[in-house]
């Protein structure tokens, strides 16, 4: 998915407040599961948030694009990274918490897939577990042929990121079109990314179905809302 754009990620994404916001999955994570000692971070990405969050738990990540766990290897040399799909993994092993941050759930696409995905993350989860999960826009959130832009100006780089944002079957398409400009040249290239779009009710069914107990916040960490569930103990 990220095939080409791994590398230029994080600059992409600088506005994001990392560690703001790890202090605020840690603060929940410690008021919804006291004693809660250690993590896995699903879709953890290029590990920003496993960076933070594995100076306060025995952390491990997950994510199914190598290019992006590339990054997260080597901005988090400690700790451990499986390349899994969030759909269907199995690591032999329960956490106190888990994160799915940042809206990656919506890649999991379609309703099956996103019930077989809360169900791998609740059969990961200790008795009393923490699950943490930022969603990904409903359908009546979602507008159609909106035009968005990022610009990353650096001195020697600058990077422009465009897309109209489209859906078609329940399914959020955004096309990405790239410019990057280095001092070796100019480049383009193009991505292509699909992320279903679940109603609130739909996730709460898919909870349900997981065996785990929901709270919902609707800000969250940045106004994307946030699922705070636990598992039976």
């Amino acid at each position: 998915m990220f095939t080409d754009s791994a590398r230029i990620y994080d600059l992409i994404y600088s506005w994001k407040d990392y560690p703001a916001e790890s202090r605020r999955v840690h603060s929940l994570i410690q008021q919804h599961g006291s004693g809660a000692r250690t993590l896995l971070d699903v879709a953890c990405g290029t590990g920003k948030h496993l960076e933070e969050l594995g100076r306060a738990y025995r952390a491990e990540g997950l994510d199914l694009d190598r290019g992006l766990l590339a990054e997260a290897a080597e901005r988090n040399p400690g700790i451990p990274l499986h390349e899994a799909d969030m759909t269907d993994f199995d690591l032999g092993k329960r956490f106190d918490a888990m994160t799915c941050l940042f809206s990656s759930i919506g890649y999991a696409q379609r309703l099956d897939n996103l019930q077989r995905a809360l169900s791998a993350m609740a059969r990961h989860l200790n008795p009393r577990g923490v699950l943490l999960l930022e969603p990904w826009f409903s359908p009546n959130d979602w507008i159609d042929g909106h035009p968005h832009a990022v610009l990353v100006d650096e001195p020697d780089l600058k990077i422009v990121r465009m897309n109209v944002s489209t859906s078609r079957d329940k399914l959020s398409v955004l096309h990405f079109h790239y410019l990057v400009a280095d001092t070796e040249g100019v480049t383009h290239f193009e991505e292509q990314h699909y992320l279903g779009l679940f109603t609130h009710e739909e996730y709460l069914r898919a909870f349900a179905g997981a065996g785990l107990e929901v709270s919902y916040d609707d800000w969250g960490l940045e106004g994307r809302g946030l699922y705070v569930a636990t598992a039976p103990g």
